[in-house]
């Protein structure tokens, strides 16, 4: 008996030390009131979202707000394992179409340090030569069971038409979250229309999270993040800067999660959800961490 408990424990441990955190990107397609009321689409949506320890949620479209506190409230009892929370944006564009960025996070293994919204030029609210469509909603997170401890997500929907001056303009942005925050360990995450007839060879050249060695783009060009059979595009992106969060991902990990066959559902169930398959990736754990805090 005495062994046979022995080995539960090590085996307790065993599951504690090889556990990650799994952060993820997903572009839910105008989320909103229809969405949320609809019990279906939010039953697939809790089974996405409770794989993920932290979900950057794009094109979140409730002026009230209620959609998200709704999708959140369902979420904690669906997985009553775990606590969720929520940091949002403003919301965002240059007239009346309007978005939100959301992150859904697990309080009981992150906490939110600090955020930042990336502003508009000065006078240039609503000029359609901003520098973004929607700016950049930046969160700086801490992990204490992950070997790097704080690091900085940093989410963007980009406007098709403007895709590529928008990922170049990303490069912008991560030098003023250095000169911030004073850390480089960044990933980059969302859909960043960085696939098909959005971008071109040539114009690669000139984008500097392409160029610079020190980004290094976990979801390839060949990967597909769309729904629809007749498209495969990799228009959704995790990029990640820095040598700890570089050294902190799982090799292999990095991919879209294809809900429609996971969940065996055809096209027409998959498309009430979202046109997008979320990204992911995982960072690596502290084994130390998991293992004193375990015993």
């Amino acid at each position: 008996m005495r062994t046979a408990g022995l080995l539960f424990v090590v085996g307790l441990c065993v599951l504690s030390i090889t556990s990650s955190l799994k952060i993820c990107a997903f572009n839910v397609q105008s989320f909103g009131e229809s969405k949320a009321n609809n019990k279906k689409v939010m039953g697939i949506l809790m089974k996405i979202l409770s794989r993920c320890d932290l979900c950057l949620i794009q094109e979140v479209r409730d002026s009230k707000g209620e959609a998200i506190q709704s999708l959140v409230k369902d979420l904690n009892s669906f997985d009553n394992s775990n606590s969720y929370s929520y940091v949002e944006s403003e919301r965002l564009g240059r007239k009346t179409y309007k978005e939100q960025y959301v992150y859904i996070y697990r309080n009981n293994m992150l906490e939110v340090k600090e955020h930042y919204q990336y502003p508009k030029p000065k006078g240039d609210a609503v000029n359609e030569t901003d520098d973004f469509s929607r700016e950049p909603f930046i969160v700086r997170f801490h992990s204490p069971t992950t070997l790097v401890k704080d690091f900085v997500l940093i989410g963007q929907h980009t406007c098709p038409k403007n895709a590529m001056k928008e990922i170049d303009l990303l490069y912008t942005v991560f030098k003023g979250i250095y000169q911030k925050w004073k850390t480089d360990n960044v990933m980059i995450l969302g859909d960043l229309n960085a696939g098909c007839s959005y971008v071109t060879i040539k114009g690669w050249r000139a984008v500097r999270l392409r160029s610079d060695p020190k980004f290094n783009w976990l979801i390839g060009d060949d990967q597909d993040t769309t729904v629809r059979e007749k498209t495969r595009c990799a228009y959704d992106r995790i990029i990640v800067h820095g040598r700890q969060m570089i050294s902190c991902i799982v090799p292999g990990s990095a991919q879209p999660f294809n809900f429609k066959e996971n969940f065996h559902l055809t096209e027409e169930e998959a498309l009430e959800v979202s046109d997008h398959f979320p990204v992911e990736v995982e960072l690596k754990s502290n084994h130390r961490y998991l293992l004193r805090n375990e015993l």
